[in-house]
């Protein structure tokens, strides 16, 4: 193949709206196109790439024993509300109806179709286990896409779903995709960084993402060198430190604080830290009102929070249901007196002496709070987020972030899907059973911007050699274009070249 003849549109300049490393250099490069917001061109040069990364995840999932399929973009909302998601995946989703009436989904992911698949092709239980796959383009209408092709709108995906008798079997599976994983990002060139992760709305008992460090990353990660405890920041737990000693239990005292609402102005008005303080805060869980109270100095991590109540929507309250909560307006929270809310702690709550806290009265908290004497902690979970300087629970050292770049992630999902579609088989004795489920997913071109990501210097991008666009460049080097002597060889050794290729 001839430069000459090849389209690489190249750019001298960083397009304007590129801020991100990959971004930049794969508008140069001419690798890709912007058609729209979140929306992309793969150029030949880009396209070849993309094949090569594509030709990898091919055969390391193959190797694994997984089979390939290639099913619609467009999917079945009836799958969808078998699945109970059609009301919950959100506005991500995109959702069209064609001329008959009947509703569609460009589809995010595939889990139900692979599921409604399955039951229509097997029967008993020695079809499994079984692990299909593709690698498909998805849609998913992100309110901010950015990054180029790490966050778009239209992205391609490999996607594989296995199907197991018993949790053994899954077990099996997972760790099969797990070490596939890893082959796979190996091959690629890329460095990652496999952490625990939260299920999220995929359901299901464990996932496993694997991260690529990067300051643009949108993840936050909690690792520890010492034991290699590797986790997001949905999904990191800590140990919490010890309780400081306190001389004698305080009297419960309300203390005038007008206009004093935030930590840090109870902070300055207290004059103590904000370790000192119960931060109480009021959210809407699917329609009900719910308390939530966690030491000032933490952030409740709504995530951990779903996962323990169970919720499917959760919002910050608006003044009017805080106030009804509580009888205060916002800012004068506490756990003191409240009778008619759910009420949910922080598992370090149950060890402060003597905090401060909202009194559910304007311009008043109380302190001297004690909470075996002055409430009563019927629901309590780790639900704050850790943070760089925590420690590790597995070995008791500091743990510190990073920041990072999901490109690929595995679930265990249970029986989630396989129990709300009717998926069976018999088993051995003739008995109906219901197969357990494992997802697997890669984001394609976002392993490939990652490359870049990683692999570059001053010039441009470094390839690594599993995914560089090609092999060998023969440059015949003339003087003008009448000298052909220096090209003829050229052309004598590319033909030989082709004959080893």
């Amino acid at each position: 193949m001839r430069v000459s003849k090849y389209i690489l549109p190249t750019l001298k300049e960083n397009p304007s709206d590129a801020v991100v490393l990959s971004h930049r250099l794969m508008m140069r490069a001419g690798l890709i196109r912007k058609e729209s917001a979140g929306m992309y061109a793969y150029l030949p040069i880009g396209l070849r790439v993309l094949r090569k990364i594509t030709g990898i995840v091919k055969e390391e999932m193959d190797r694994a024993g997984a089979h390939e399929c290639l099913m619609p973009e467009m999917t079945n909302a009836d799958y969808w509300k078998e699945s109970g998601r059609w009301e919950t995946m959100g506005p991500e989703m995109i959702r069209i109806t064609d001329r008959n009436g009947l509703e569609y989904s460009l589809g995010p992911t595939h889990e139900e179709s692979f599921t409604n698949l399955v039951r229509s092709v097997i029967s008993s239980y020695r079809d499994l286990p079984l692990n299909l796959y593709q690698i498909n383009t998805k849609f998913r209408d992100e309110i901010r896409p950015r990054f180029g092709v790490i966050r778009s709108k239209e992205f391609i995906m490999k996607d594989a779903y296995s199907f197991d008798i018993d949790q053994a079997g899954l077990d099996a599976s997972y760790n099969a995709m797990s070490m596939a994983y890893r082959r796979i990002f190996d091959r690629c060139g890329i460095a990652t960084i496999p952490v625990q992760a939260d299920s999220g709305n995929m359901g299901g008992s464990a996932s496993e993402e694997f991260m690529v460090a990067s300051e643009i990353g949108e993840e936050t990660l909690l690792l520890c060198d010492k034991c290699e405890y590797r986790a997001n920041s949905e999904k990191a737990e800590y140990t919490r430190g010890e309780v400081k000693s306190e001389s004698a239990v305080e009297e419960l005292k309300e203390v005038l604080t007008p206009d004093v609402k935030t930590i840090e102005d109870l902070v300055k008005f207290f004059k103590c830290d904000e370790d000192k303080f119960l931060k109480s805060v009021i959210y809407v869980a699917d329609g009900k009102p719910l308390m939530v109270v966690v030491p000032g100095s933490r952030e409740v991590n709504e995530h951990k929070l779903k996962n323990f109540i169970g919720a499917l929507e959760l919002d910050l309250a608006n003044d009017e249901v805080v106030e009804k909560v509580t009888g205060a307006p916002f800012g004068f929270a506490g756990p003191v007196g409240i009778k008619d809310a759910r009420i949910v702690f922080d598992i370090s709550v149950k060890n402060m002496v003597n905090a401060i806290t909202g009194a559910n009265k304007k311009d008043y908290h109380l302190s001297g709070v004690n909470p075996v004497r002055d409430f009563n902690i019927k629901e309590e979970a780790d639900i704050t987020s850790a943070r760089a300087g925590d420690i590790c629970p597995k070995c008791g050292s500091p743990m510190y972030e990073k920041k990072g770049i999901e490109v690929g992630h595995i679930f265990k999902l249970g029986y989630k899907y396989t129990k709300a579609m009717n998926l069976t088989v018999l088993d051995e004795k003739g008995a109906s059973i219901t197969p357990i489920m494992g997802c697997y997913g890669i984001g394609v071109n976002r392993t490939m911007a990652a490359a870049v990501e990683q692999n570059n210097d001053e010039r441009g991008i470094i390839w690594p050699k599993s995914i560089a666009p090609f092999q060998v460049h023969l440059i015949g080097i003339a003087k003008t274009d009448e000298e052909t002597a220096a090209v003829e060889p050229a052309e004598k050794l590319l033909d030989t070249i082709k004959e080893y290729l």
